[in-house]
């Protein structure tokens, strides 16, 4: 593949950037004093920064590039699309057929009754949308009290005030007077930090518990809903204990509030299914799609709706007045349709749970063993190192939280490979595509990674 390496040098590059670019989650004097990384190209499961410096891609983009890089179906798909009709609104009576085919292409993957889909262009927008039609539905069965939204702390739903809200990172709720009213928070199944003692079944069932505990204070005529990822992927890759999704399920039931599962990342083959909904056997009542619906390839997301929902909403809702510009964008949603051809066709997901999943997880257990690993932890294509002084007591380093973990991804990159830092731990989502030797350099590259950190550790005084 022939590419052109036309740019400016990068340090101007860093100089434009930092003169006009906000950048997302970013603490902009650091940032611009550091640098950004100049990535220029990309292709399979390797990114190039603008220097020539090959990495690969230990999270896919942002959890999101499932395919991988340089798909060129996917480019005349959206070339194409863009000829015939590049855009019009799904307003006014109008809809396109980009947009028909894909809903019905999602209906068909989803699994039980998720059989309606109300898009939009992110999971932020989608998880916003998740508020509003809840509370519509209760409203239009005659229960408009039913208003309070349950979630989880430490839980990511998007970076949008309601999604944010929606989402208990208390450091982004510091800013711009968040959570807003109606959203509650219960614990978040993190044995590792907060079992104690319990074993990983009797924390799962106790943190589960807290969800019939918190209906109860608040009463069940004004709970609306309870939302949830099957995996946390931005609080750290939490993995639940086998306990909590099915005693989740059964509160959820017994007091006839709906179940979101949010599938932002985990959805479209991440977790070894289709779906986390899958994995853990959960049963939502509506589910939020995003990020590996086009591989990141353009911006698209969605709420999947079930039946009993969505005829609700059209036999007593009346007008449900929501809706974006770029729902059921005819390019996006043609992108969409053609990831998600690749992904069955080729049997990507099929591929990534039976061979490559399997030997990623025999390499990243086998990282637990390094002096450095608390826990490793895994399920499907995505998993997380908590790192640690002392692995008897699961202790925290003395240190600012966050310490050991960022020396750790600084090293990685030094090494060529992207992985993320969450408090001091690792965690990585690769692309689906990933092959075994590039398992090997994953794996490879990690020890080296923490050999390196401990070392530095141990001269810091931090061990």
């Amino acid at each position: 593949m022939n590419y052109i390496h036309n740019h400016l040098p990068t340090d101007k590059l860093q100089a434009l950037d930092a003169a006009h670019h906000i950048h997302p989650f970013s603490d902009m004097g650091d940032l611009n004093a550091r640098g950004t990384r100049v990535i220029t190209r990309a292709d399979g499961a390797y990114i190039w920064d603008s220097d020539g410096n090959k990495l690969l891609d230990g999270m896919a983009g942002l959890w999101c590039v499932n395919v991988g890089y340089g798909r060129k179906e996917l480019v005349d798909v959206a070339t194409n699309q863009m000829m015939q009709l590049p855009y019009y609104n799904s307003f006014f009576q109008s809809t396109n057929v980009p947009a028909i085919e894909l809903s019905a292409k999602l209906a068909e993957l989803a699994p039980g009754d998720l059989n309606h889909v109300f898009y939009a262009g992110s999971g932020s927008e989608a998880n916003d949308t998740n508020i509003r039609m809840a509370r519509h539905y209760w409203a239009s069965l005659g229960k408009p009290s039913k208003k309070v939204i349950i979630s989880r702390h430490n839980a990511y739903h998007g970076s949008t005030v309601a999604a944010a809200s929606l989402g208990g990172m208390a450091f982004m709720h510091a800013q711009g007077g968040l959570p807003i009213p109606d959203i509650s928070h219960i614990a978040q199944p993190y044995w590792y930090a907060e079992g104690g003692d319990l074993s990983p079944e009797e924390f799962g069932l106790k943190c589960a518990q807290e969800l019939e505990a918190e209906i109860e204070r608040l009463g069940e005529d004004k709970v609306a809903a309870f939302i949830g990822e099957p995996i946390q992927g931005a609080g750290g890759v939490i993995i639940p204990p086998e306990t909590y999704w099915p005693e989740i399920q059964r509160i959820c039931d017994k007091y006839e509030i709906l179940l979101i599962a949010d599938e932002v990342i985990c959805g479209f083959g991440r977790t070894g299914n289709w779906f986390g909904s899958q994995t853990f056997n959960i049963r939502p009542d509506i589910m939020t799609i995003a990020k590996g619906l086009s591989s990141g390839y353009l911006p698209i997301g969605g709420s999947m709706v079930s039946d009993h929902v969505a005829e609700v909403l059209a036999q007593k809702g009346g007008e449900f007045a929501h809706g974006y510009t770029y729902s059921g964008h005819p390019v996006a949603a043609a992108v969409a349709l053609e990831n998600l051809r690749i992904l069955d066709e080729e049997k990507i997901v099929e591929r990534a749970s039976n061979e490559i999943a399997p030997y990623l997880k025999d390499k990243w257990l086998d990282l637990a063993n390094h002096p450095l690993v608390g826990e490793a932890r895994i399920c499907g294509m995505v998993a997380g190192l908590e790192l640690t002084p002392d692995k008897t007591a699961r202790a925290p380093f003395k240190t600012p939280l966050g310490t050991a973990g960022n020396i750790c991804r600084d090293f990685a990159i030094e090494n060529g490979l992207v992985m993320r830092a969450v408090r001091d731990g690792l965690i990585i989502s690769p692309p689906l595509v990933l092959t075994k030797p590039q398992v090997d350099e994953l794996a490879e590259k990690v020890g080296r990674v923490l050999d390196q950190a401990h070392a530095k550790m141990r001269q810091e005084g931090m061990l």
